[in-house]
């Protein structure tokens, strides 16, 4: 497994300070904010990736409208403080045009500044060399040989290993390679860096279209540079099957650019899984756990949900009330009724709903435990204890209404340890199933897919939250109060302890659709893969029981409101699109959802 990086790639013409503090700073800051990245970095979870490394591109020029200009350390201000601890490169070159002394000159200047920064190590760019092979070759070899002096007077310590690159064309003439990885001072070099773009006339190009160069690049240099080298491929990662081929080919880690644009964020995570899925196919599978070890626990605690909703719904839509709720209440049903009939109708339509909630994450949690946490999946295991993190805590929002609920508080009783006992000696095992490799039409369509869920998820997160917020504070909302046709003056005078009852099953639902959330917002995010039926088949069950008892229990009372019902109409609408436009990719048995497409794309001009 390959170690992980973030390279600042920078061609050195925005490295250029000018005379004018003012304009320096405003300068630094547009080129921080440029490097950041914390955005892409998080989404594409970097820290959970081994395999790629993220170029974050920086290519700005500073003019001086005429004023001198000066080899600048405008990044060094960036890597000296950086957001993130993950090392640091530096891809560099001389001025335009600079002759063979003031490109070394200004390379070494470079180097001492960055390196005395915090950059983990530089690439080189040879093509900016605008130099005869020869003279390019004894500027690449002074500068490697100076740099020993020039970290030293920088005060770099050595045992911080800064590495040193060579940046090349993917479309590089084989002429010049051969000479320069021929005669190059090659144990001053730690490896080669084979780029995205292509030059042109009028600027560069970078893209897919850069893959057949450089694959034969790549070719040269494992043939005539050194065998210790490190060789990073950046041309045209587009796809899982780009960072194959190059690995195949050779090459020991692949930077994205281009790619993140095509296929977005996800792309890091497809490659590592691909490189995960080639590495394990020769490796024997372990024998599955047994129930008890571990996933076994969750499975029945999936049950218990699962047996707690149902029999919430058959109370909720029968009695309503239990024996316990009428002595905090000292009446009965009947004189709730009496004093307004839907009041009744209106506690049932919260505790149907908190039991289909139940049912549908008691689903979700067996499925996991079942298909996933058996398996040893990492985002299974995470789904499902984020989820009961987060669900367990709500039973103590009785604190803020004050009614203590012994039904409650026994099955939450009963359910934690069989959560805790899922969570022992549970390691992470590789994912061996099936890996999309193609970003053909059928992957397309499912992000789509997977893009509905994730907004469910978040969606229904945040419905949760203000539920269970209201269900601590103000209880009703207006539509409530308009359904009810009453004040919350009215039931106060009526009963005190009917707020605060009404207030618990409100709270209850909000804390469980929360929990319920984490757990679809987890398995959307990370768990969507190529054939995975069972998980379609998860989504789809897991979420009929609650969509169900949301709407029928409003029309069955008469609860209609529009503004009321609209969030659950379009969270519905979410639901179908996300199942349907899912359903062929997740139960496609090949590598490719559909027939390959053209592999011809559309380059970025930079």
């Amino acid at each position: 497994m390959l170690d992980l990086f973030v390279d600042i790639d920078a061609p050195i013409p925005d490295c250029v300070v000018l005379d004018t503090d003012a304009r320096l700073a405003e300068d630094t800051e547009k080129i921080a904010h440029l490097n950041t990245g914390d955005e892409l970095r998080e989404q594409c979870e970097l820290r959970h990736i081994p395999v790629v490394g993220i170029g974050e591109k920086m290519n700005s020029e500073l003019r001086s409208n005429g004023r001198r200009r000066r080899t600048a350390t405008a990044q060094a201000v960036v890597l000296a403080h950086p957001s993130h601890d993950l090392p640091q490169y530096v891809r560099i070159a001389p001025m335009p045009g600079a002759s063979a002394e003031d490109a070394e000159s200004q390379l070494l200047q470079l180097i001492g500044d960055l390196l005395s920064s915090g950059a983990a190590g530089l690439y080189v760019d040879t093509l900016s060399l605008e130099l005869e092979a020869s003279e390019c070759l004894r500027v690449l070899n002074r500068v490697a040989t100076a740099v020993p002096a020039v970290t030293a007077a920088a005060a770099v310590e050595a045992e911080e290993g800064s590495s040193l690159f060579l940046y090349l064309s993917p479309d590089e003439p084989e002429e010049r390679l051969r000479y320069l990885l021929g005669n190059i001072n090659r144990s001053a070099w730690d490896g080669v860096v084979i780029g995205g773009e292509v030059r042109e006339e009028d600027g560069a190009v970078e893209g897919a279209g850069a893959k057949a160069t450089a694959l034969a690049t790549l070719q040269s240099v494992r043939q005539f540079g050194s065998a210790d080298w490190t060789i990073k491929v950046a041309a045209g990662v587009h796809e899982p099957q780009d960072a194959i081929d190059y690995l195949r080919a050779g090459a020991n880690a692949v930077l994205l650019g281009s790619g993140l644009v095509f296929a977005g964020p996800g792309l890091p995570k497809r490659i590592n899984d691909a490189v995960i899925h080639e590495a394990v196919q020769d490796m024997a599978e372990p024998d599955p756990p047994s129930f008890w070890r571990h996933w076994g626990w969750m499975c029945l605690l999936g049950i218990g949900m699962m047996i707690g909703g149902f029999l919430a719904f058959i109370i909720a839509a029968s009695t309503v009330l239990l024996p316990y709720d009428e002595d905090f209440l000292g009446m009965t049903r009947a004189q709730l009724k009496t004093f307004n009939g839907h009041l009744l109708h209106f506690m049932s339509h919260d505790r149907i709903t908190l039991a289909g909630t139940m049912v549908s994450t008691g689903v979700l949690y067996y499925q996991l435990a079942k298909h996933g946490m058996r398996c040893g999946l990492h985002w299974a295991r995470t789904a499902v204890a984020a989820s009961c993190i987060a669900g367990f805590p709500s039973f103590f929002l009785y604190l803020g209404y004050g009614f203590f609920d012994p039904l409650h508080a026994a099955a939450a009783i009963i359910l934690l340890p069989m959560f805790l006992l899922s969570m022992r000696r549970n390691p992470d095992r590789p994912y061996r199933g099936l890996v999309t490799l193609i970003n053909d039409r059928i992957w397309r369509r499912a992000m789509w897919g997977q893009l509905c869920f994730i907004t469910l998820g978040i969606a229904l997160a945040v419905g949760g939250v203000t539920i269970a917020g209201f269900g601590v504070t103000r209880v009703f909302v207006p539509t409530d109060l308009a359904y009810m046709q009453v004040t919350t003056g009215e039931l106060d005078a009526f009963n005190p302890r009917l707020i605060p009852l009404i207030a618990h099953d409100r709270a209850g639902f909000g804390g469980a659709l929360f929990a319920d959330a984490i757990v679809l917002l987890i398995t959307a995010l990370w768990g969507i893969q190529l054939g995975q039926s069972w998980l379609w088949r998860t989504l789809l069950l897991g979420g009929a029981p609650a969509f169900f008892s949301a709407l029928s229990v409003h029309f069955d009372i008469g609860y209609t409101d529009v503004v009321h019902l609209l969030p659950a109409w379009i969270a519905l609408a979410l639901y179908i699109a996300g199942l349907i436009l899912l359903y062929p990719y997740m139960h496609s048995q090949s590598r490719s959802a559909s027939p390959p497409e053209s592999t011809t794309r559309s380059p970025s001009r930079l």
